[in-house]
């Protein structure tokens, strides 16, 4: 692989809309990092993100992978191989926004290309690098089950998949991470509202080893939210990936708590009393810590957290909810 001088990676950014200008913004003040330039179809939106943070626009994606050595690749989902594979070509390393592309023919393309040129390839799964998500990797050690809902009012931006690879995909990779076993069957069902694919998808996935996930996903909610909650032997642990609080409550402290009722040391139905513990998160944003780690997986040469296996595995499992639910409304 080739790589940057250990001081400074020079980076860009493959469509610059309402996330991709985040990219921008972010790499223009990463320490380490330098905002060499962008690629955007559109002359207003790159005129002004040229002048905010002084770069470069390119007129190719050719001219942008041959200018950086990693590049964010944040265009809808249906384009993702169409912009990597050319800055595959030039050896450039990508960070490409989730999903990985939008069917598995098109991912097996992208990972070839990679693994041709020596390219390392991060996918977009934002929450990973969510400071919840950092809890949940040192607290969870066997669930049993899962429970995660993600809602978002609707807006046309990322129409052009369902909401399961729109939306559910976060927390498909979230609970591949945390469960850490092959999926032994999967159930899903959807409706179709306002798009062309599903709107409002549930998908129970049963692991063999036992563990259960039920992950439901709209985009026609009137409030935003990401929770999740998750049962092991020892713990139930309830977390809030938005606005980045939780609650624990350990099997120990309730053994506690109900010694104490029996001797009469905390009265029957006391609420205040429950053995619930505010899990202290220090937050952060998770597009920065994601960037970061991004822009170091470069200049170390190692595999990213979130890398092409991971990637895949989420777009296998979204892609197989996605195909049940469009037989059944056949």
């Amino acid at each position: 692989m080739q790589f940057a001088s250990p001081k400074q990676i020079r980076c860009g950014v493959a469509g610059v809309g309402s996330l991709g200008q985040h990219h921008a913004r972010i790499y223009a003040a990463l320490p380490g990092a330098a905002l060499t330039g962008i690629y955007e179809t559109s002359d207003a939106r790159a005129a002004e993100i040229c002048a905010r943070h002084n770069c470069q626009r390119f007129a190719t994606l050719e001219e942008l992978g041959e200018a950086c050595d990693a590049v964010s690749v944040v265009v809808p989902t249906d384009r993702h191989a169409q912009v990597a594979l050319p800055l595959l070509a030039q050896k450039t390393h990508l960070l490409i926004e989730k999903p990985l592309c939008a069917n598995l023919e098109e991912a097996g393309q992208v990972l070839a290309a990679a693994q041709q040129h020596g390219c390392l390839v991060q996918v977009g799964h934002i929450e990973h690098f969510n400071p919840v998500m950092a809890f949940l990797e040192k607290a969870v050690s066997s669930p049993q089950y899962i429970t995660a809902e993600r809602l978002a009012p609707y807006q046309p931006r990322g129409t052009e998949v369902g909401v399961v690879l729109d939306l559910m995909i976060h927390d498909i990779g979230i609970v591949l991470a945390l469960v850490k076993s092959p999926i032994k069957r999967i159930d899903s069902v959807g409706v179709t509202v306002l798009s062309e694919g599903e709107d409002i998808a549930n998908a129970r996935i049963e692991f063999e080893g036992g563990c259960v996930a039920n992950l439901s996903a709209s985009r026609m909610s009137t409030k935003k939210q990401r929770e999740i909650r998750i049962f092991q032997s020892d713990a139930y642990l309830s977390l809030d990936f938005m606005n980045q609080t939780g609650h624990l409550v350990k099997k120990s402290d309730i053994i506690a708590y109900g010694v104490k009722m029996k001797l009469g040391l905390v009265k029957a139905g006391d609420l205040s009393a429950l053995p619930v513990k505010e899990i202290p998160i220090e937050k952060g944003e998770p597009l920065a810590l994601e960037l970061a780690h991004f822009v170091d997986s470069v200049r170390q040469a190692k595999e990213p957290k979130v890398g092409a296996a991971l990637g895949k595995s989420a777009l296998e499992v979204a892609i197989t909810i996605t195909e049940q639910i469009r037989k059944a409304q056949k």
